[in-house]
């Protein structure tokens, strides 16, 4: 060896210097392709220097790409070289095969898998600091990130691909998010969890699917003696109820009871006081999705609509604690209305109010009735049967069985129920 060549132990440090390059560009490159695009735009908001630098990175991949492979390439031809020196000074000779076998190795061991591994595992741990280093690399390799990425984008072209970027592949859709919040685990309280997946749920239940149905709304027959309504308003739970005249179908208009409240301590309290008091019916189609109509109540600052039907007949009323508890959840005021619906049984089945919407019985009780046709129990067992069934008539539904109770004015009433794979003995199919 002469004196003008480099000696063995400064061509292998060297060379562990290379590998370590090339191992920060590998790692570099999946850290900043693994960050979360929407932690990285939170973090980038509230003013961390990092995820400012690797967003204001990203805004240009093909320049980031360029930088990372032009670095890590030349680093890799490098280490080829100077490792075919060493092989030179070890063996006296080039022995390319073995050269080869060994640099693979290494390089793929050292470089490629255990650097990216990392980077995959912790890319904010690798992406942030990195992004420094790589914005003073591109600028000083600017105009050769250039030439290639013009080179590329044409050749992009040619194939017939868009070189431009293109962000609406980092756009989520509704179930996307839906996933998202579902993979949110530990780090997001169940309530809180909830409430995100059933306001994703707004946009495909309609006003239909939680109304109370008009054999149900309670109401002011103004008809009535006045001591009655007023009977009936000082033991009312609701806030509002609709007023109307023989039937609801001839509805009058909706009344706030705390107006009610103000007559009686003004003692001016008659019907036509209450009439007065009084305002118009907002009515609404029965198709209307409930985020809508949420927006809706919000606009026009209403808390009750009344649901019409495609004829015009009113089908039922909804109101904006109906839809508000579809995100949160019951909270009713009425203690005894929060358990009246679900009797649960020593035996694991439950006793069921027919008139329960089928959609309260999946939430209460976590269970998976087809909600897409009836509304209510009532009518997707009278939907089943095709006719009003007498009581103790036993129903296998996919999963369950349903026991008729009772049964009156054509009305199915009580409804036990359990699943199919309990031990509840098997009710006998009509």
């Amino acid at each position: 060896m002469s004196s003008d060549e480099p000696s063995l132990t400064m061509l292998l440090v060297s060379f562990g210097l290379l590998i370590v390059a090339s191992a920060y560009f590998s790692s570099s490159e999946t850290g900043m392709m693994s960050l979360n695009r929407y932690r990285l735009k939170h973090l980038a908001r509230n003013a961390h220097a990092g995820a400012s630098r690797a967003s204001k990175l990203l805004e240009t991949p093909d320049k980031l790409i360029g930088v990372i492979l032009i670095g890590n390439n030349f680093v890799n031809f490098l280490a080829a070289s100077i490792a075919t020196t060493i092989a030179i000074q070890i063996f006296g000779e080039p022995s390319p095969l073995i050269t080869a076998v060994v640099l693979t190795l290494v390089v793929l061991i050292f470089a490629e898998v255990t650097p990216k591994t990392i980077a995959a595992l912790y890319p904010e741990k690798i992406a942030y600091p990195s992004s420094l280093i790589l914005i003073l690399l591109l600028k000083i390799l600017y105009p050769v990130v250039w030439v290639v990425n013009v080179v590329s984008n044409a050749l992009v072209r040619v194939l017939g691909f868009n070189s431009e970027s293109d962000d609406s592949h980092q756009q989520l859709s509704a179930e996307e998010l839906r996933t998202v919040v579902y993979e949110s685990g530990e780090r997001l309280p169940r309530p809180r969890q909830g409430m995100l997946l059933n306001i994703l749920d707004l946009e495909h239940v309609t006003v239909n699917d939680i109304l109370v149905p008009r054999n149900e709304i309670l109401g002011i027959d103004i008809e009535d003696d006045i001591d009655e309504i007023l009977s009936l308003i000082g033991s009312s739970q609701h806030t509002r109820m609709p007023v109307y005249k023989k039937e609801i179908d001839n509805l009058i208009g909706i009344l706030h009871l705390r107006s009610v409240g103000k007559l009686i301590r003004l003692e001016t309290v008659n019907k036509a006081a209450i009439l007065r008091e009084t305002i118009e019916p907002y009515y609404i189609p029965e198709s209307t999705p409930l985020h809508i109509q949420l927006s809706k109540f919000q606009r026009k600052k209403l808390r009750m609509a009344i649901v019409v039907d495609e004829y015009g007949a009113i089908k039922g009323l909804v109101t904006l604690e109906d839809i508000l508890e579809e995100i949160v959840g019951e909270f009713t005021t009425d203690l005894a209305d929060s358990s009246k619906d679900f009797h649960a049984q020593q035996d694991g089945s439950f006793l069921i109010d027919g008139s329960t919407s089928v959609r309260d019985i999946n939430r209460v009780l976590s269970w998976d009735l087809d909600a897409s046709g009836a509304k209510t129990l009532n009518g997707l067992l009278t939907e089943i049967l095709q006719s009003i069934p007498d009581s103790s008539v036993g129903i296998r539904l996919e999963g369950y069985f349903a026991e008729i109770v009772q049964v009156q004015d054509n009305v199915i009433r009580t409804v036990k129920m359990w699943r199919a794979d309990s031990d509840e003995p098997q009710a006998h199919e009509d």
